[in-house]
């Protein structure tokens, strides 16, 4: 199951940056403008224990960022990485000290926030890898960032859904993908046994990647268990 992120965040520009950024590294993104937005969503949060990182911007319209982080910290230990451009050496301490898990000064590199994701998410006991989002094996290329995909030097286009799928089995390549993980993370945790999606969408996407749909050799079938994309040889 993906881990979801509540990106709290006013410019929005950034904030369609870091969703399309997050996205791509498999995370469910939620995001909030503002600070009455991010707290009703954090009530909610808080009682159903579906966020498991909140990226936290100070200078929101109304109000500021601190206050939600003080509130947070008095009803649960859900990681918080406060990213401002503010550079106080004094605010950044009393923030850390109030108990916000990192602190990121604008402007900063997706792969340092990336990075500093991991590591609150591993102190949580949560331990992750950097997601895979460049596959090329056996005549098939797929850049997750780019939204490209390719077949014999041919640009193969794929639906919105189809892509998601595919990029969710590049996400783990070489290893099995069960139909509920594939269901829960394309579609959404409420089909999880609509596994007929399922048989529809890979269906389409062999008809598009593989040489022969009905022998494939890239998109496999693990019986009654889910789906892998094969593993590139060493």
């Amino acid at each position: 199951m993906s881990l979801s992120v509540l990106l709290v965040e006013d410019d929005r520009e950034l904030r369609a940056t870091l969703r399309e950024a997050l996205t791509v590294e498999g995370y469910k993104v939620r995001t909030a403008a503002s600070l009455a937005d991010a707290t009703a969503q954090m009530a909610h949060a808080e009682a159903t224990g579906d966020v498991d990182l909140v990226l936290l911007d100070l200078g929101l319209p109304d109000g500021d960022g601190e206050a939600l982080l003080a509130a947070m910290r008095r009803q649960c230990t859900t990681p918080v990485i406060v990213i401002s451009a503010r550079q106080s050496d004094g605010q950044k301490i009393r923030l850390l000290d109030t108990g916000a898990d990192d602190y990121l000064v604008k402007p900063f590199s997706i792969g340092e926030l990336l990075a500093r994701m991991r590591v609150a998410l591993r102190h949580r006991g949560t331990a992750l890898q950097a997601a895979i989002t460049h596959y090329e094996h056996d005549g098939l290329l797929v850049d997750v960032v780019a939204h490209r995909v390719g077949v014999d030097g041919q640009d193969i286009h794929l639906t919105p859904t189809e892509f998601k799928l595919l990029a969710r089995l590049v996400r783990s390549v070489g290893r099995v993908v069960t139909h509920r993980q594939l269901l829960a993370d394309v579609w959404g945790p409420e089909f999880t046994e609509h596994t007929h999606y399922l048989r529809l969408y890979m269906g389409q996407l062999r008809a598009k990647l593989e040489a022969d749909p009905a022998d494939p050799r890239r998109l496999l079938t693990e019986p009654g268990v889910g789906y892998r994309l094969v593993e590139p040889a060493a």
